[in-house]
């Protein structure tokens, strides 16, 4: 849902500052292996590591899609004002509004090799603190955790065909979450890309922005048909199978690594189809905190 058309995928932040502990979480099992993870320690105001690359501008090198392919208006850069740590170990991602308009941040994973084992499961979650902002201050904000196929990387046109996963989305300070899967051809395909992709209903999380979630979405070639699942807080909330989708769509949306794409995004189509816009109202300032990202895997059997 990120990348063109209107609306899909979404999750949200409320309001009211609040406790900054992660939710916990249970310990993965046994059968899990750890394959990356970033805490995001460091000074406050510091730069991420070499393990991820910062996107800045309206659009990736060349401009194949203008306004990162989704409407939305601000300008991304790398300014710690806009996306550093915090010093307390979050990242924190930050939309601000100058006299030129809406800046925020936007960073991936330098690593596009994020893929199951042959047969096995690819887990890929945060815990996230929601921009706190409501429907009286929050029209427009747009925060997204989520993944792209690494072949989209070769001249950044293979969109949706490289396959998208939206772990997490939330739009306008609705106190609610959401995600989606994108595949298959535009205008139209077995993602139904003309109506925002293979989303999930809107989950409600009325304290996502004062407080921290776990978000993930697990890849699984073990299941029969293989699916994609999404969690919040360890409760899953939505599926899409191979069956839904169909070859030759599935195999060349999820045969390939995956990269990591946190941001905050300002207006956009999905925004405006939820009836949100930034205006005057908007309160710019409220950051995305990011506690840790982390990829897990789990073998066959």
């Amino acid at each position: 849902m990120r990348r063109l058309a209107a609306g899909v995928a979404v999750m949200l932040a409320l309001t009211v500052a609040g406790c900054t502990e992660p939710t916990p979480q249970p310990s993965p099992p046994p059968s899990w292996t750890g394959v990356w993870r970033e805490d995001f320690t460091g000074p406050a105001g510091g730069r991420l590591s070499g393990q991820w690359r910062y996107d800045t501008g309206t659009c990736y090198p060349g401009c194949p899609a203008p306004h990162w392919g989704t409407g939305e208006i601000e300008t991304m850069t790398d300014d710690p004002a806009n996306v550093s740590l915090d010093g307390t170990g979050h990242l924190a991602i930050t939309p601000r509004r100058t006299a030129g308009g809406w800046t925020s941040g936007r960073v991936e994973t330098e690593s596009a090799d994020f893929a199951p084992p042959a047969g096995g499961v690819l887990r890929v979650e945060a815990a996230l603190r929601l921009p706190g902002v409501a429907a009286a201050d929050g029209a427009g904000y747009w925060p997204a955790f989520w993944m792209l196929g690494a072949p989209f990387r070769n001249g950044y046109t293979d969109w949706p065909g490289a396959g998208e996963i939206d772990v997490m989305e939330s739009v306008n300070g609705r106190g609610t979450i959401v995600g989606a899967m994108h595949c298959g051809e535009l205008p139209d395909g077995p993602c139904h890309e003309a109506r925002g992709g293979l989303g999930s209903p809107e989950q409600a999380c009325a304290d996502c922005g004062s407080r921290f979630h776990v978000y993930a979405a697990e890849l699984d070639l073990s299941a029969s048909p293989a699916e994609v699942r999404w969690y919040l807080d360890g409760t899953m909330f939505h599926k899409v199978t191979a069956a839904q989708v169909g070859e030759p769509a599935w195999s060349r949306a999820t045969g390939h690594g995956f990269f990591v794409i946190l941001n905050v995004a300002i207006g956009g189509a999905f925004p405006a189809a939820l009836g949100g816009r930034p205006t005057n109202a908007t309160e710019p300032g409220r950051s995305m905190l990011v506690d840790y990202v982390a990829v897990t895997q789990r073998r066959p059997g």
